[in-house]
């Protein structure tokens, strides 16, 4: 994928995958030829990384593509950066993320998100697992964050869990 206008040809990607979905088609499989599955891996992504904001911004009208890109390139940049352009052969397992109930400092939903938001940076989430799923989202706005900004915020802080406690603890409250 062009890296100089990469954000048009994901917005392509992203608006294919929704008129997919509006007309019907649930199978992910079908939805890329190689070529597209090929620009998608070259910055960090695969198919589920698009129908999932495909899929909920078609059901739930969220998240937008504007949302959709920003997680995208927080993905991309620690792809292309942390891990050089080469994918993580490890992926995590979804009945081992915290119990959605779960809190830190009285912050629900923190440890799940912080697990999913590593996992996304590091192109580690299972088909199963949504990085922005409906849960994911009202933590965000609950909390006054969006979802580019948790990336970012735990890449900044994937050393250090307690940095990233308590600058959701600071966002809270700004």
């Amino acid at each position: 994928m062009d890296h100089y206008s990469y954000q048009k040809t994901l917005k392509a990607i992203w608006e294919d995958a929704v008129a997919k979905y509006e007309a019907g088609n649930r199978e992910p499989d079908s939805y890329f030829d190689e070529v597209t599955q090929a620009e998608l891996a070259s910055v960090g992504l695969n198919t589920m990384d698009v129908y999932d904001y495909a899929e909920d911004f078609v059901t739930r009208e969220e998240p937008d593509f504007e949302t959709f890109l920003l997680v995208s390139a927080a993905r991309r940049d620690y792809f292309l950066t942390v891990q050089e352009g080469k994918p993580s052969d490890q992926v995590i397992a979804s009945e081992g993320l915290p119990p959605k109930d779960a809190e830190i400092k009285g912050i629900v939903w923190l440890p799940r998100i912080m697990p999913k938001a590593y996992a996304k940076l590091k192109g580690e989430l299972p088909a199963e697992t949504m990085y922005g799923c409906g849960g994911d989202r009202n933590f965000f706005k609950n909390n006054n964050i969006h979802p580019a900004d948790f990336l970012r915020a735990a890449w900044a802080y994937e050393d250090d869990a307690s940095k990233l406690i308590d600058w959701v603890v600071a966002q809270r409250s700004s």
